[in-house]
């Protein structure tokens, strides 16, 4: 049995891991609201987007729809996982999704590039057999996703120019309601041809449409460029979302499990005290005993 001094020892380290579990919880519940607020204010800017694409497919709806079939001889995945631990299976999900994906694709191995997001998801990759081109470590902040998606662009970009890359797709975890998230697939090039088909059917809400006279390549670049780095921005923040929600289940969980593990190691500690005086308390009466004996 544990003596009053070890007893005393575990309850002080569990009474600090308990601070610092508190203090990661409150950590994760504002970063939630953060990419929370940063997904939610590309809606507007995503429905601009769309309206440029209908607006250009409803007059020259070839430049866009003119894609021949993917022939799967090369395709680049974008893994979203995270930099940090403690966030349950946050990063063996998306992993083993991965897996499945490549899988299923009509792709070897050996022509799939893929590009890590985060070092524990680019370690758990590396470790099941799968070869990362690059890896980027994710931002502390909305502010620093910016730049990292801009750095993705320019890689994907180069795959695209140097390899033929013909096919791009980004998993990430996606939350769906509550704590509840799943992995999730997006394919950002080439743009999706029943999205856009049905953005061609879509009913124009004003009696006028709109016309351009910028090239119509030129505009189709320029608004598959944003819609690029739109479609990143967004899985990233989906992405820090998700994994700031599971970490604070888990930081929930662990929290119950210290109050519990705190609550026995009193009681132990108090039973070894009332043990030690009563044990104090014998010899006190042993002694006494044997004086009038």
């Amino acid at each position: 049995m544990a003596t009053i001094e070890e007893l005393k020892h575990k309850i002080a380290t569990a009474s600090d891991l308990q601070s610092v579990v508190k203090t990661m919880k409150a950590l994760a519940a504002v970063s939630i609201r953060q990419y929370e607020k940063a997904v939610e204010s590309l809606s507007e800017y995503d429905r601009t987007l769309e309206l440029g694409l209908q607006i250009l497919l409803k007059n020259r709806p070839e430049v866009l729809l003119r894609k021949t079939a993917i022939s799967h001889s090369r395709i680049g995945i974008v893994v979203f996982g995270s930099d940090w631990g403690m966030c349950g299976q946050f990063n063996e999900r998306i992993t083993s999704y991965a897996h499945e994906k490549l899988m299923t694709s009509h792709t070897s191995a050996e022509k799939s590039l893929i590009l890590a997001i985060g070092s524990r998801v680019y370690d758990r990759l590396e470790a099941s057999g799968c070869k990362c081109e690059a890896y980027f470590t994710l931002p502390s902040s909305i502010g620093g996703i910016t730049s990292v998606i801009q750095e993705i662009v320019l890689i994907l970009e180069r795959w695209q120019r140097e390899t033929q890359v013909e096919q791009i797709l980004v998993l990430y975890n996606q939350i769906l309601s509550g704590a509840t998230y799943r992995p999730t697939a997006l394919q950002i090039y080439p743009l999706n041809l029943p999205w856009l088909k049905s953005l061609q059917q879509k009913q124009w809400k004003s009696h006028s449409l709109p016309t351009f006279t910028m090239n119509e390549e030129q505009l189709a670049a320029a608004l598959f460029r944003q819609y690029f780095f739109v479609s990143l921005y967004r899985a990233c923040a989906e992405s820090l979302k998700s994994e700031n929600t599971s970490r604070l289940t888990a930081m929930q969980m662990a929290e119950k499990n210290i109050a519990e593990r705190l609550t026995e190691l009193t009681m132990d500690l108090n039973h070894q005290r009332q043990t030690t005086i009563t044990e104090e308390l014998l010899d006190i009466v042993s002694g006494f005993e044997a004086l009038n004996s």
